[in-house]
Parts: C-alpha cells; structure tokens; sequence
C-alpha cells in the first residue's frame, strides 16, 4: 500500500501519552488535508491515536504494522471539520478512588490499557476494557453503574469516558492521572 505522506513523526520506543502529545504538537505545522505518518512500537497507540483523532476532527485513515513498528496515518481536518479538543468534565483523583473502594462503595472500575499493561499491575476488581475495544462492548455495559475510568496517564481514560457519555452513560468518572501513580493495592495475572 502507498499512501502520500507530507510528515513522518518517530514515536519509537515513547510510551503513552507521548506518542499523542508529539502528534498534537506536529499536526499544527500541517495544511489541512495533508497527511502524517506516526511510527510508533506503544501497542496502545492504535487506539489513542484513533480515538485523538475522533475527538478533534482529524481523519484516522489506519494503521499498518511493519514488524514491531505501527505506522499511524491521519489526515489534518480543514477549519470546518475541526472540533476543539475537548476534556471529560467528571474526574477524581487517585485518593478519591481509593477512599471509594476502601468505603465499599457501588462503583466499576474499567482499566482501558492494552492487556500486557494490565497484566503487570492492576486495581484489584477492575475490569479489563481496552479503548480499542470500547465501542464493541457497549451493550455489555450497564447504563446504571457509578463507571471509574483509568488508564496509565489518565488520556485514554478520558476519551474512553466522553464515548461512553456520547453513547448516554450518565455517571462517568475520569480517574487522573492514572496507573502510573497508582499507590494503592495492585492485582498481577501471573
């Protein structure tokens, strides 16, 4: 397959958020209609980049996988097509999440990482949910939960929780800024 690219971005090696933040901090030096090739080896890029992409108007065109590398393709949107970035407007903080499951609160916590990132360290009880997956597995969803969002950095997590409020989920919460500073107990799938 050939595709016209204008711009290559090396996220080699970067693991989430950066691949996301150096394709922001790219995408504005384009014309729109232009088109970027993103390299990257994070397996969760696909699904940030698609979902980024989603939510600014930016056209995710695919992704074709070359080894360990994943070469990203998105086209910039013209003015009109554009939307501004947006943020999920319902988050807590790692202290709040913990005081929650330690008071034996309703709550479901999806992790939307990739399975190895889950696999290594996890809160116990949550649930394994991958954002590329998301939109699949809605309709296994209750709409009445109290829904917890996490994810390594707190990005997928909140693009995670805008789709399922799209989708009229009312009680969604972005968990920042995530796994990675987690302190709490953790679960690993040996």
């Amino acid at each position: 397959m050939e595709v016209t690219v204008n711009k290559v971005l090396d996220a080699k090696g970067l693991a989430c958020p950066m691949p996301i933040v150096k394709t922001k901090k790219e995408m504005t030096a384009l014309d729109p209609g232009q088109v970027m090739e993103i390299q990257a080896t994070d397996k969760g890029s696909t699904s940030d980049i698609r979902a980024w992409a989603d939510s600014t108007g930016h056209q995710y065109l695919g992704t074709v996988e070359e080894g360990d590398v994943l070469k990203h393709y998105l086209r910039k949107a013209s003015a009109e097509e554009e939307k501004s970035e947006s943020t999920h407007p319902n988050v807590v903080n790692l202290e709040e999440l913990l005081n929650r499951l330690n008071g034996n609160e309703n709550i479901t916590v999806f992790d939307v990482r990739e399975p190895a990132e889950y696999a290594f360290g996890h809160i116990p009880g949550s649930i394994n949910l991958p954002l590329g997956e998301l939109e699949e597995r809605f309709e296994e969803l209750n709409h009445a939960e109290n829904i917890h969002i996490i994810c390594r950095t707190g990005s997928r997590s909140d693009f995670a929780a805008q789709k399922l409020t799209e989708k009229g989920f009312t009680n969604v919460k972005n968990v920042v800024p995530g796994m990675m500073e987690w302190q709490g107990p953790i679960d690993k799938n040996d």
